[in-house]
This record gives C-alpha cells, sequence and structure tokens, in this order.
C-alpha cells in the first residue's frame, strides 16, 4: 500500500474565534497530502496537466474527531489504500497533531479526465507501473 506523511503548522488565519481550525480547511490539508504524495512518486499536478490530463475531484468525505488548533503542527498521512485500475483514484487522508492524536479522516476520489474533451480516462501507465510496486 502507498502511504506518504508531510507536516503543516496551522496558521492563524486558518482558524476561527476560538482557535480551531475551520472545518473548510481540511479540505486543504487533504489537498496538501494529496500533492505530496503525488510528488513522492517523482510527478506532479503541473506534469499531469501538461499532459492532457486532469484530476477533478469527484467526492469528499471527512469525519472530524478532533480539533486542530492554531499553532499546532499537523501530520498529515495520504494513502492510496487500492491500486487504481480505472479513472478513478480514491486518497484516503488522516490527520493527527504533534502529540500523534488523530484529529480528522477523510477520502477524496479524484476522477482523471482529458483536458481537451473532458472525457474519462484511465490513470497513466508510468503512474501505474511505479504505483504497482506497492501493491
Amino acid at each position: 500500500m502507498f502511504t506518504t506523511t508531510t507536516t503543516v503548522r496551522v496558521r492563524y488565519a486558518e482558524t476561527d474565534k476560538m482557535g480551531v481550525v475551520y472545518h473548510g480547511n481540511y479540505a486543504l490539508y487533504f489537498e496538501i497530502g494529496r500533492t505530496e504524495a503525488i510528488r513522492h512518486l517523482g510527478y506532479s499536478y503541473k506534469d499531469l496537466e501538461t499532459s492532457g490530463i486532469l484530476m477533478p475531484v469527484v467526492e469528499l468525505h471527512t469525519k472530524f474527531l478532533r480539533p486542530a488548533l492554531y499553532d499546532d503542527v499537523l501530520t498529515i498521512k495520504t494513502t492510496l489504500p487500492l491500486l487504481p485500475t480505472n479513472h478513478l483514484i480514491a486518497f484516503h487522508s488522516e490527520i493527527y497533531n504533534q502529540a500523534g492524536k488523530l484529529l480528522t479522516t477523510g477520502e477524496v476520489v479524484l476522477c482523471f479526465i482529458k483536458a481537451d474533451t473532458r472525457q474519462k480516462t484511465n490513470m497513466p501507465d508510468d503512474w501505474l507501473e511505479k504505483l504497482a510496486g506497492y501493491y
């Protein structure tokens, strides 16, 4: 299974008056994890888009267990539990605080589409080959 981790510090602008991370910011944290996971494979969204493929989000699920607070250092664990076999790819995320407490879980499903036609397409073969070694 392919798993990566990255860290981010909660900025003041991401919190409400109580110093708690606003719920909408978790989608951004999930994206940070996805972007770094893709980069860990040796790719970037920019590379994919240059090749003529886009990855729009088609599903987003979030479960809030504990609050993240201003100035917390968060660890974003991003996992691909299944090797994608078609046009969809599902990233699972877990966000922990610096004490190792699980704060939030989520799943983001994206779809590979051709940029010019907006039609579904499968994951690029080179991505599939690189990911296959983890499964």
